[in-house]
């Protein structure tokens, strides 16, 4: 053979040498294939001919799944999901800072002095939050709306689904009056008409041109629904002295938030010293902006989401000592088919498929208590959640259930198939008949203490959180809330009226509401305690601003009406309130409250002292009032927040308009909230048609919303750890059941030896409360460990430190009764034992 023929021969058998492994690969496959096919028809047949099994066991890790996927959307959808503009992380929200706090609104002027200097920004922009009263067209409603400049939804990168957005021309005080709506208004005052644009629509007495509609898809915060030029706003926000304005920009590409921020802070120096009366002491922050939106929930959401996966942890435990229950009664099958041929690989194998079968029935069956747990979640938190919309049952939240369900089923199923591993043949078939399984009665064991430990933890957190809510309930807040009804009137003061006719209105609307039958008391306040809306002002002692507006102290304003403080039941400790007689034209005057005459008077009679209030001016003190809980009843700075109260008459001529249509109305009945609406709204038309009533709420409602950082994780919290309690508890019954089952030859031993009845039943007590006292020891330690190590979640406790022994100790003694409760009747059960069949049996 010569050299060509023999590289041709190699060429051949080289080609079927690898036309040999490529069929060896086929066959591999299909075999694999073939074999897994095989074993989930087996494991469908088996599960399906132990069908109360089957659905205890789907049952459970439905639950378990299904809380886990409910929790995991709304932290995907609220903190993971990126915002819904191109280039998401570029995007950032600008605040203002001062020493007294991080984050606050800059000035009109000083947002236009950032964009002129500011050089980090692709684009600057900005915003203001207004509310309007929508008179026309159609049925009179309230709404949410925001002040923008030009060029804002260029920088997010939102096309209008219809029109335009404003022009620089538009965004210059004496522009021409043009609004935007917002897609949800579009539906449902225009039915989506094409040609809403050009059509005229009422906000607060004037007339606006709609110019554009944006898309459904377009959201930044809460939801809003009209949009108009930032500086067509109120003349009184040219003054640097008057803030409102948020920064949102988007940083250029390859600038990051650090090298923004210095920049910014920069610029602001700068502005430091160029008006050192209104901005020196200023700083800046740069945040992202979905971190801004999102807000302080996400510690919130973490900590269910920790608790959930602590559930679904507990899921697993329990439905592994069922399936080692269950395996140790198939000892015989597994050792007969080893005997066969089986591979332990393969019995492995059978039994991993089993219980990843059993996982992801469950996980199907989960998805639908995701998706009611979703919108329980919701409803808990509506109006407290950002980015709500977000929240779906989505392509990533269903891969998370698919998932988390096969991960369960190999972690349930690995007990059992690590079990039949470990296994000597010979020794099982001849102990198969008995059942005996020593090995199965450890490991059960540890999981129900594992079940054991996790349950104490979560009854733990509930609890104090439950401990929490109970004393915010008994805390004073400084004022009587039973009986008080607070709400708002969308009126709109015209463009005819001057500042004393809107006064003059506003009186005899007050006038009216106090004499419907049933009020007793009726008042107005620019702010209502505990609902999340504050009115700072920076103020200095005696009759003139001694110190830069920035660095000057903060002071909690209310601007009443003179019964505003009957109305509340604010006990008067000094002096006197105001009356009708403290008008425009008297003498300013000012109350304050008990913090501030103690902190900035140190013990003198502060009567007849003055103070004075940014853009105010100074004011004589007539009175000192109780301090009130403004900002939370749990809240640790409301016991120093310092507080004043100044009449309505007096308040700045310049702002009237502004002011008293946001104004909110407090009334003191004791007839409910049904029967005493409607006469209000009866009063409100009397006045002048097309005045809708808004945000009514007790101020019982208002309390019970303010605990909502604390209600919300508690009924969670409750709700898991009642699961897991429940799960516990049928962990410890089945492991003793089990166990005293296997152990009839043994007590009837002992029985036959002499031992009564009693000593057979603490016998099987004593075996689950030790499992139990195991447990909790275990679980109390880790419990204190984790009250160190979660210190940022103690702002959620209230009058209860995070170790606190005696809920420790409580829940401890509940899960000790719950184990006795649950091991009584493998008990009682094994008292009954007959020696002579338990020894024949033997």
């Amino acid at each position: 053979m010569n050299r060509e023929e023999a590289e041709r021969q190699a060429r051949i058998d080289f080609g079927g040498y690898e036309r040999y492994k490529q069929e060896c690969r086929e066959n591999a496959g299909a075999h694999f294939l073939e074999t897994f096919l095989q074993d989930v028809r087996y494991g469908v047949r088996v599960l399906l001919k132990a069908p109360g099994f089957t659905a205890i066991v789907v049952l459970t890790l439905a639950l378990g799944i299904g809380a886990s996927t409910a929790m995991f959307s709304v932290v995907q959808g609220v903190m993971l999901a990126p915002l819904p503009y191109p280039h998401p992380n570029r995007l950032v929200l600008i605040w203002q800072s001062n020493p007294h706090a991080p984050h606050v609104s800059l000035s009109l002027p000083d947002f236009r002095d950032w964009q002129r200097n500011a050089r980090s920004f692709e684009a600057l922009s900005g915003l203001r939050w207004y509310q309007f009263n929508l008179t026309s067209p159609g049925n009179p409603e309230h709404v949410d709306g925001y002040e923008l400049p030009s060029g804002f939804f260029k920088m997010l990168g939102v096309q209008p689904a219809l029109g335009r957005e404003f022009s620089p021309e538009e965004d210059q005080p004496g522009g021409a009056p043009v609004a935007m709506i917002s897609a949800q208004e579009w539906s449902t005052r225009y039915g989506r008409s094409a040609d809403v644009l050009g059509k005229s629509i009422t906000l607060n007495g004037g007339t606006y041109t709609i110019i554009g509609v944006l898309p459904s898809t377009f959201h930044l915060a809460s939801p809003v629904d009209v949009f108009i030029p930032l500086a067509q706003g109120d003349p009184m926000f040219n003054d640097r002295r008057y803030p409102g304005v948020l920064g949102v920009g988007r940083l250029k590409p390859g600038v990051s938030i650090a090298q923004a921020q210095a920049e910014m802070t920069s610029v602001q120096q700068n502005l430091d010293r160029l008006y050192p009366e209104t901005d020196q002491g200023l700083g800046v922050d740069v945040l992202p902006l979905k971190s801004a939106i999102v807000g302080d929930i996400s510690v919130t959401l973490l900590l269910m989401l920790g608790a959930v996966a602590a559930v679904l942890l507990i899921a697993c435990a329990n439905v592994a000592n069922l399936l080692l229950a269950r395996s140790a009664t198939r000892f015989r099958e597994f050792t007969v088919r080893s005997a066969l041929g089986a591979t332990r690989s393969r019995i492995v194998r059978q039994l991993l498929t089993e219980s990843i079968l059993l996982s992801v029935a469950g996980g199907l069956v989960g998805l639908v208590f995701a998706k009611m747990g979703t919108k329980a979640v919701l409803a808990m938190l509506a109006g407290d959640l950002n980015r709500t919309e977000n929240v779906t049952l989505n392509i990533t939240v269903l891969l998370f259930a698919l998932g988390i369900s096969v991960a369960v089923g190999i972690l349930f199923g690995l007990a059992p198939a690590f079990k039949s591993i470990g296994s000597d043949l010979n020794r099982t078939l001849k102990q198969a008949g008995r059942g005996t399984t020593n090995g199965h009665h450890r490991t059960q064991n540890v999981l129900v203490i594992g079940q054991m430990a996790l349950s104490l933890v979560l009854l733990a957190g509930a609890t104090l959180l439950f401990r929490t809510i109970h004393d915010l309930w008994k805390t004073d807040p400084g004022f009587t809330p039973q009986n008080v009804l607070t709400f708002r009137i969308g009126s709109s003061p015209s463009s005819t009226e001057t500042n004393a006719q809107i006064r003059g209105a506003h009186q005899n609307l007050i006038q009216r509401i106090r004499s419907i039958p049933g009020v007793e008391k009726a008042d107005a306040t620019v702010v209502i305690p505990l609902n999340q809306v504050n009115n700072f002002a920076p103020f200095w002692v005696g009759t003139e601003e001694s110190s830069p507006v920035a660095e000057a102290p903060r002071l909690l304003l209310y601007w009443t009406g003179p019964d505003y403080l009957e109305t509340m039941k604010i006990p008067l400790l000094q002096g006197r309130y105001f009356s009708e007689q403290d008008g425009t034209n008297s003498e300013h005057v000012i109350v304050v409250d008990s913090v501030l005459a103690d902190k900035y008077f140190h013990g003198k009679n502060p009567i007849g002292e003055s103070i004075t209030v940014n853009l105010c001016g100074p004011a004589r003190i007539i009175g000192v009032v109780g301090h009130i809980r403004h900002s939370g009843l749990g809240d640790p700075s409301a016991l120093s927040q310092v507080q004043a109260y100044a009449p309505l008459a007096q308040f700045p001529e310049n702002g009237v308009r502004m002011l008293y249509p946001g104004l909110a109305f407090i009334v003191r009945t004791p007839l409910d909230e049904a029967s005493i609406v409607p006469q209000i709204e009866a009063a409100v038309s009397g006045r002048s048609g097309g005045q809708p009533i808004y945000d009514v709420h007790t101020m019982r409602e208002i309390i019970a919303d303010s605990m909502t950082p604390q209600s919300f994780p508690m009924v969670l919290l409750s709700i898991f750890a009642a699961f897991a309690l429940l799960l516990a508890s049928l962990g410890t019954y089945s492991v003793i059941s089990y166990s005293t089952v296997q152990r009839t030859p043994e007590i009837g031993i002992r029985m036959a030896l002499g031992a009564v009845r009693r000593n057979v039943f603490q016998l099987v007590l004593r075996q689950g409360i030790n499992l139990a006292i195991i447990g909790v020891v275990i679980g109390g330690l880790a419990a204190l460990a984790m009250a160190r190590l979660l210190s940022s979640f103690s702002h959620l406790l209230y009058g209860v430190r995070a170790w606190d022994p005696l809920t420790l100790g409580g829940v401890s003694l509940l899960l000790l009764c719950a184990s006795l409760l649950a091991c009584y009747i493998p008990a009682r059960r094994a008292t009954r034992t007959d020696p002579m069949i338990a020894l024949r049996h033997e």
